[in-house]
C-alpha cells in the first residue's frame, strides 16, 4: 500500500541528474560564503548574440504571445528543415520536424513514443547522464557498451553488433559527445550505419546538439546516409552552439510517423515551446553557422590551456577531445587514497573531495557510465580555469 508521503515507483527508479546535483551543492557552498568555481555545468559562458535577441524583441512587438502549434510554428519548422539540408545534407520536410522545450525534451519524446517495457536500448559509454534515466523511465533495459581513453571513448562496429539482440530497439549516441568531447568521423559513422542497416527493427537517436563546436573537420549526420534514413532521428537545438541554454528550444527531424507520435505525446505534456523563444531560435537556425566561430575558437584555446594544466597533475590522464567543451580525464589512479580520513573509493568520492577540499565543482564519470573518469567543463574564463586547476592540483597532491 502506498504511504501518504511516498513518491511513485517511477520516481524511485530515477536518479537525480548528477550535473544538476553538483551545481546544487556548489550553490549551497556559495551561500555559506565559500568561493566555488563551478566546472560542472554544460553551459557556454557567452551571451546570446544580439541579432537573436532582436528577433525575440520583434516577436514581442508582433504579438507572438498566443498558443502556437504543438510541433512548432510552420515557418520555424521550414527554417529548421532548410538548416538540416544546408548543414547536414538531410532532407526533412517541415512535417518531419518537432520543436520542443530543449533537446532533452526531444529525446524523451522519442523514447516514450517508440520504446516499450522489455525493449533494450544500447548506450555507448560514456553517455549523457539523462539517457540512461530516460530509458529506465520507459521501462526498457539499458545495454551499456564501455569504451576507454585508449580508443578515444568510441565504440567499434564490431562492438555494436555484438550487443544487438532480438530485443534491441534503439541505440543513442552523441557526437560531439557529452561528456568526452569525442567526435565520430564520417567514415566511423558510415561503418556504424552498416550495422544499423543490418537491423531494420533498430532505431537510432543521433544527438548533435554540439555540432557547431568541432575543432577540426565538420559534423557528419548518420541520417544523411540513405540506407538508414528511415531508422535515424536527428536531435539538435540552439542551446550550445548559439549560447541559448535559457531559451529552451530543441528540435528533432525524424521519419514522419515518429514526428507525428512525438507531437501527440508533447500535446499532452507541454504543448508548444515558448512563442518568443521560437522567434529567437528561428533567427539562429537561419544564420550562417560561422557567426559563432568566435565561440568555437575560444573553446579551442581553452582546450589547449586545460590540456596543458591538467597534464601537469600527476595521476591525471588526458586525451584530446575534438569537440564540445569538456575534458574527461581518467582519474582512477587516486582510488584507494585518502586525506584527513576521507577515503577515495570511486569517482563520486573524488568529485565530492575536490568540491569540499578544493572548492571546484566537477562531475563524477560514474554518472556517464565511465566510473574511472571525471568530467570537467572548460566553459569558463581563463582565469577561473587556471585557478580551478591550481586548486584541484593542490587537493589531489594531499591524497596519499
Amino acid at each position: 500500500m502506498t504511504q501518504p508521503n511516498e513518491v511513485s515507483q517511477l520516481l524511485q527508479r530515477l536518479s537525480e541528474s548528477a550535473t544538476l546535483a553538483m551545481t546544487r551543492k556548489s550553490r549551497e557552498l556559495a551561500a555559506k560564503g565559500v568561493q566555488v568555481i563551478n566546472l560542472s555545468l554544460g553551459e557556454p559562458d557567452f551571451e546570446t548574440p544580439d541579432f537573436i535577441k532582436a528577433a525575440a524583441k520583434e516577436g514581442v512587438d508582433k504579438n507572438f504571445t498566443h498558443y502556437m502549434p504543438v510541433n512548432g510554428y510552420d515557418d520555424f519548422r521550414k527554417s529548421i528543415a532548410e538548416k538540416f539540408k544546408r548543414d547536414n545534407n538531410i532532407d526533412y520536410s517541415p512535417e518531419q520536424i518537432v520543436v520542443s522545450t530543449g533537446a532533452k525534451q526531444s529525446i524523451i519524446n522519442i523514447i516514450l513514443s517508440v520504446i516499450n517495457p522489455g525493449d533494450e536500448v544500447i548506450l555507448p559509454a560514456p553517455y549523457w547522464v539523462s539517457y540512461i534515466e530516460m530509458v529506465k523511465m520507459a521501462g526498457a533495459t539499458p545495454v551499456v557498451i564501455s569504451s576507454s581513453i585508449e580508443n578515444d571513448f568510441k565504440i567499434s562496429p564490431a562492438e555494436l553488433r555484438a550487443h544487438i539482440t532480438d530485443k534491441t530497439r534503439m541505440v543513442i549516441y552523441s557526437s560531439p559527445c557529452n561528456p568526452s568531447g569525442s567526435v565520430f568521423s564520417e567514415s566511423e559513422i558510415r561503418d556504424l550505419a552498416k550495422v544499423v542497416a543490418e537491423n531494420p527493427q533498430m532505431l537510432v537517436i543521433s544527438d548533435e546538439i554540439y555540432e557547431h563546436i568541432i575543432f577540426s573537420g565538420k559534423n557528419f549526420s548518420m541520417a544523411s546516409i540513405p540506407e538508414v534514413y528511415d531508422q535515424v532521428i536527428t536531435v539538435n537545438g540552439v542551446a550550445k552552439g548559439w549560447a541559448m541554454t535559457g531559451w529552451r528550444i530543441g528540435y528533432l527531424g525524424a521519419p514522419l510517423w515518429i514526428a507525428k507520435a512525438c507531437t501527440k505525446l508533447q500535446g499532452q505534456f507541454t504543448s508548444g515551446a515558448s512563442s518568443i523563444a521560437q522567434r529567437a531560435a528561428k533567427a539562429a537556425v537561419e544564420a550562417n553557422p560561422r557567426e559563432t566561430d568566435y565561440m568555437r575558437d575560444t573553446f579551442l584555446k581553452r582546450r589547449g590551456l586545460m590540456t596543458q594544466l591538467l597534464g601537469e597533475i600527476e595521476g591525471v590522464e588526458n586525451n584530446t577531445p575534438e569537440g564540445a567543451f569538456y575534458m574527461f580525464p581518467r582519474i582512477s589512479s587516486f582510488f584507494g587514497k585518502s586525506h584527513n580520513g576521507t577515503m577515495i573509493s570511486n569517482s563520486d568520492d573524488l568529485a565530492e573531495y575536490i568540491l569540499s577540499e578544493g572548492h571546484v565543482a566537477t562531475v563524477s564519470g560514474d554518472a556517464f557510465g565511465s566510473p574511472e573518469c571525471l568530467r570537467i567543463s572548460y566553459a569558463a574564463s581563463d582565469s577561473d580555469l587556471k585557478e580551478a586547476v591550481k586548486r584541484m592540483k593542490a587537493a589531489l597532491e594531499k591524497l596519499q
